[in-house]
């Protein structure tokens, strides 16, 4: 049995962070030569926001461009790391009884390659992608993450893409400088302490965190890649955040490392 590899959350941010140097993109770099290199990848990206489960099953999965009104340098990026059949296999066997949909026509979207192009610049490791299911409530996804956790043990890095704070309304567009919103700091640092004291309750029931939580989750599929990561951790393993900052004063690029 090889070693348990970490479960790990990244606030992606921007798309535009696939082509930039700056603080969150060299932490992810260091990330990646970190880590103890996993065999695949598994990806829960925000992006993939979906009325079903499903998983890609295919060899080689398409980069998606998923945004519009960026630089053409965006749209040329291609993240060409291949698929991996028996990986797929291996979660629909895991989530069962539940249907999961054996995906040949998705691909990786930007919240998976963006972060993934720093983490493994030569796309040398498999990458497989789960959806999220729009249509189930948090408590599906955080125990779905935890029926996955025995990946953990088989090589495969969990990866889940997002943003704890997301907010788009409130983003200081234009890229002019934008102090954090204090609501934006309050729920951020009331969902990491919660993630070091080992309370899962209200982070999956993250509206008990108050008027903070409505205007920092105001839809849920950034923040809910966060529980698939929650779930495959593992009681009293060490939680640290090796990436932390606020983009445009709403938008999270904190990191959640399990392990």
């Amino acid at each position: 049995m090889s070693a348990r590899l970490p479960a790990l959350f990244l606030g992606h941010g921007s798309p535009l962070n696939a082509l930039r140097a700056n603080p969150w993109t060299r932490a992810w770099s260091a990330l990646g030569a970190a880590l103890p290199r996993p065999r695949a990848v598994l990806a829960v990206s925000a992006h993939w926001y979906v009325p079903a489960t499903a998983v890609t099953a295919m060899a080689t999965p398409r980069t998606i461009h998923d945004f519009g009104g960026f630089p053409r340098e965006l749209y040329e990026v291609r993240y060409p790391a291949p698929g991996e059949a028996t990986l797929a296999a291996r979660v629909q066997q895991l989530l069962a009884p539940l249907a999961v949909l054996a995906d040949h026509s998705w691909g990786l979207d930007h919240g998976t390659w963006s972060v993934l192009r720093h983490m493994f610049p030569q796309a040398d490791v498999p990458v497989v992608q789960l959806s999220i299911d729009e249509t189930r409530a948090a408590a599906f996804h955080h125990e779905l993450g935890a029926r996955l956790r025995p990946l953990r043990d088989e090589g495969v890095l969990i990866l889940g893409s997002g943003d704890v704070v997301h907010n788009l309304h409130a983003y200081a567009w234009g890229g002019h400088p934008q102090e954090p919103y204090d609501w934006a700091l309050r729920f951020e640092a009331a969902v990491r302490a919660r993630l070091e004291a080992g309370e899962h309750a209200p982070l999956i029931d993250y509206g008990v965190l108050g008027k903070d939580a409505l205007l920092s989750v105001p839809t849920p599929e950034h923040y809910l890649p966060l529980l698939y990561v929650l779930g495959a951790s593992v009681a009293g393993e060490p939680v640290t955040f090796p990436v932390e900052g606020m983009d445009g004063g709403s938008v999270s690029m904190l990191a959640v490392r399990f392990g």
